[in-house]
């Protein structure tokens, strides 16, 4: 069964869309078929996959209003070797044009059905914040990846986040549940940081990844040359922390086979 996985924090800053690029690339590299789709109207996925925003027939932005299917706006990341639905700045407008369509906050849902069976992978890079964009990443997933860093502000948004993913299951996805909780940025001579991951670990036990994604200048350069940490420098921390994590989840997902 393919695995969707939204990649979400209200946060801004936390290494989201960092973590959905390098953990598609990293599986990817795994042999596994993997589709980005990136629900940002930033379009940092995008970019950070290769792909120029600028000149893109069709995005996500046109997928969700129904004007093209997804295997129409698809694009390869041929560096990352993995598939894109890309997005832009069009998608920014996407929440107004859609306030009168009816199960709006399923459309990405729906439209993936299509497609489902072509990857193993579909990771969804959500926007930092709790909107309509958000909510069709959440109906559409079959779990949730939080990436966060161990700071104390962090954890008051956890728990707003933890209780929208609560209602999203209540109301309009049964099956949602929480994948695991990502700490990122991890620089472990911080002495609050060790004490926030701690507090994680007594809370969210085996939710928490064993993995932990460090503080890494080559993690941070690699975006703006246009690809994954893996491609950049593939014996950089940050380039093996990531494949690590995914050979974590590709590890848990045998388990519950």
């Amino acid at each position: 069964m393919t695995k969707i996985l939204a990649i979400t924090n209200q946060k801004g800053g936390v290494g989201k869309t960092t973590t959905t690029i390098n953990l598609a690339a990293s599986l990817a590299a795994a042999k596994q078929r993997v589709l980005l789709v990136d629900l940002d109207p930033q379009g940092n996925a995008t970019m950070g996959s290769g792909i120029d925003k600028r000149d893109l027939p069709a995005t996500v932005y046109h997928v969700l209003l129904g004007g093209n299917s997804v295997k129409e706006a698809c694009r390869r990341s041929e560096i990352g070797k993995y598939d894109v639905l890309p997005s832009n700045r069009e998608l920014a407008g996407a929440e107004i044009e859609l306030v009168e369509v009816p199960n709006r906050e399923k459309l990405l849902k729906n439209a993936l059905q299509s497609v489902a069976e072509d990857y193993d992978y579909v990771l969804i890079d959500c926007p930092p914040a709790l909107n309509l964009l958000t909510l069709n990443g959440l109906c559409a997933a079959r779990s949730v990846m939080i990436p966060m860093q161990c700071e104390y502000y962090a954890l008051e948004g956890l728990s707003d986040l933890v209780n929208t993913i609560q209602k999203v299951r209540a109301n309009l996805n049964p099956v949602l549940e929480i994948e695991g909780l990502l700490r990122t940025m991890f620089d472990p001579r911080n002495m609050l940081a060790q004490q926030v991951s701690e507090q994680l670990k007594q809370h969210f036990g085996d939710k928490v990844y064993r993995t932990v994604i460090p503080r890494n200048v080559r993690l941070a350069e690699a975006p703006s040359y246009g690809m994954p940490v893996l491609y950049h420098d593939k014996i950089s921390k940050g380039a093996k922390a990531y494949l690590a994590l995914a050979g974590e989840l590709l590890n848990n997902a045998s388990k519950e086979a």
